[in-house]
């Protein structure tokens, strides 16, 4: 069972019917604790700024139980976009301290860096460059490309932890994962057939 979790943040039916879409059933939406404990994987989706996000997640009352199910029992969990941004310790975007599960922060895009033809935030379709082997994109397509909308990225500190990267001007952290947490700055859920290959990756190779 995979469990998308509910605190009141994110794009939640859209993962749910991609998902769905790949051909598995045994997926949900649910924010409940029972829930979560239950799941074989979890996926945190997000939208929106960093404080609201992780303000909302504590409201849940779910952070105690995510830490317990992904560290402590190491279940697989993939963020999306915000999802991911609140698996770093904190962002630029606020003042709220995130999950902190990746030794990483989550940075706005450097205006001096990109150029005054590239525009913040970055929306729309990019290509990613796989930078190192990781079951999520296994058999993917060439060239892969997905939808991005977002105005802050990921810097780890640890470079090993960067399986995908993208290039808005720069090159900017796309993809991590670090054991059996994974997190995408993308949306799959909007790519089309890349976005669907990624989710059923992650469905049948975790």
């Amino acid at each position: 069972m995979i469990n998308i979790v509910d605190y009141g943040v994110g794009n939640l039916t859209s993962i749910l019917n991609m998902i769905k879409k790949v051909g598995y059933r045994n997926v949900r939406i649910s924010g409940d604790a029972g829930a979560i404990g239950d799941a074989d994987k979890l996926i945190l989706p997000g939208v929106g700024h960093f404080d609201f996000g992780m303000q909302q997640l504590r409201k849940s009352g779910l952070v105690d139980m995510l830490n317990k199910e992904v560290l402590e029992n190491r279940k697989m969990i993939l963020g999306i976009c915000l999802g991911a941004q609140l698996l770093t310790r904190s962002s630029e975007e606020g003042k709220e301290k995130g999950l902190g599960w990746i030794e990483a922060e989550t940075v706005r895009f450097d205006a001096s860096r990109i150029g005054d033809k590239l525009k913040v935030p970055h929306m729309g379709w990019s290509n990613i460059t796989v930078e190192k082997e990781s079951r999520l994109f296994k058999d993917m397509f060439e060239e892969p490309r997905f939808y991005f909308v977002h105005s802050y990225h990921i810097v780890c500190d640890h470079s090993e932890d960067v399986i995908a990267t993208a290039r808005h001007g720069y090159r900017f952290t796309a993809g991590i994962e670090r054991g059996n947490i994974l997190g995408m700055q993308f949306h799959p859920e909007k790519s089309h057939k890349f976005g669907m290959k990624l989710l059923e990756n992650f469905i049948h190779n975790y």
